[in-house]
């Protein structure tokens, strides 16, 4: 069998095409909101910390859904649980674009990001039942370019193109998005490959958690993604509002200084496979952690949006050094449940981000920018550390016939 994923037989890449479709329709919606904050405090008549909240009406339902996903997605077929929850994403952020009402768009939120839970993660369990190990970080690298794009686009064009369309049609269009990647799901999945659909067993459900939750390496894994999630990503959504009250603009100038995060996670998936070699996973774990901390830094130093954009670049590409680090792991941690041990990581993930944002929210009024970024920096060099210490290589696993 050959190493490169380009090689994979027609089955494999036309799986991970559709799998690149959604996981850009679901990023797209989610990364959206962000460089929109201070206009939609002024057109609901809010307070810009509390509009920023929003991100945690995305990412909190999208972590509390995890533990039920899982199990229903190891019964139902990952497929089917993806292309339905496509659907209801369409259908929320839809609903989005005719809300008036900040309680309601709060209430839509909250159910675009359940429905979003069950796209990203359900396709790295899938990925992990049909890539081989010795192929699958470089093959969940690539997946990740599309989910990356999702995130770079949606911020991006969410800036760029408020000021035409209003935060109205900007949702507008992110609900066509996901309804072209539930179209995607619809019609690109083969039918019948994986195990017959049975009842979802949530008895059975809670015992493999605690055996997942039993392995040590597990629960290094998920307190991990916990702890990057809230050092990385709680400053996101307070952005826009910062570089409004420096003068410098609003969501245009928002929107591009979000999106070279996303550009540095693009330029790391294109590099994963050089990286792997030169690095290997272990210290992979500790540059990483060490790029995301000078980068927080510097993003708390700034004083003009380009120097933050350029920052976020340098902050994306370190924090995908850990975060596909760890998920390539996950996926070897139940082979048996795979799509219940990344339920559990999502969770852990996104549970968070939805904390990050209120942490820095209520820290940057009271430490100011600077010390509030130098406290998430020293975490996450802290992490990049100890993980490179406490995990190493992942553990080899049994040669296919």
């Amino acid at each position: 069998m050959t190493s490169a994923p380009d090689a994979a037989p027609a089955p494999l890449r036309r799986l991970l095409a559709v799998l690149s479709v959604a996981g850009f329709a679901s990023t797209f919606a989610g990364r959206s909101v962000e460089p929109l904050v201070g206009v939609l405090a002024r057109d609901l008549g809010s307070d810009p910390h509390t509009v920023a909240l929003l991100s945690t009406a995305f990412a909190l339902p999208y972590a509390l859904i995890q533990p039920v996903l899982g199990p229903v997605g190891d019964a139902l077929g990952k497929e089917r649980v993806m292309t339905a929850c496509l659907g209801i994403l369409t259908a929320a952020l839809a609903g989005c674009a005719l809300s008036g009402d900040l309680g309601l768009l709060f209430g839509l939120r909250i159910a675009a990001g359940a429905a979003a839970g069950g796209v990203v993660p359900l396709a790295l369990a899938l990925m992990g039942d049909r890539v081989p190990m010795q192929r699958r970080q470089v093959a969940i690298g690539r997946f990740l370019v599309a989910v990356i794009l999702g995130q770079l686009a949606g911020s991006t064009f969410a800036g760029l193109i408020e000021a035409k369309v209003g935060w109205q049609g900007v949702f507008a269009i992110t609900a066509a998005v996901a309804a072209l990647g539930a179209a995607a799901a619809l019609l690109g999945f083969e039918r019948g490959l994986g195990p017959p659909a049975r009842r979802p067993a949530f008895a059975e459900a809670l015992t493999r958690y605690r055996g997942i939750v039993a392995n040590p390496r597990a629960r290094i894994l998920f307190g991990a993604v916990f702890v990057e999630a809230i050092a990385v990503f709680g400053i996101f959504p307070h952005l826009a509002p910062l570089i409004e009250a420096r003068g410098e603009g609003g969501p245009r100038e928002a929107g591009l200084a979000l999106a070279g995060f996303a550009a540095g996670g693009l330029a790391y998936s294109l590099l994963v496979a050089q990286l792997l070699r030169l690095l290997g996973t272990t210290r992979m774990l500790a540059v990483g952690g060490a790029v995301c901390a000078v980068a927080l830094l510097a993003v708390g130093l700034a004083g003009r949006w380009q120097l933050d954009a350029a920052a976020l670049l340098a902050l994306g590409f370190g924090f995908y050094m850990l975060h596909n680090t760890f998920q390539v792991q996950v996926t070897e941690v139940a082979p048996g449940a795979r799509a219940s041990a990344v339920a559990l990581h999502a969770f852990s993930f996104f549970c968070g981000q939805a904390l990050g944002v209120a942490i820095l929210g209520a820290a940057l009024p009271v430490l100011g920018t600077f010390a509030a970024l130098a406290a998430c920096a020293a975490t996450i060099l802290a992490l990049g550390l100890a993980t490179a210490r406490r995990l190493g290589p992942p553990p080899a696993p049994p040669r296919a016939a």
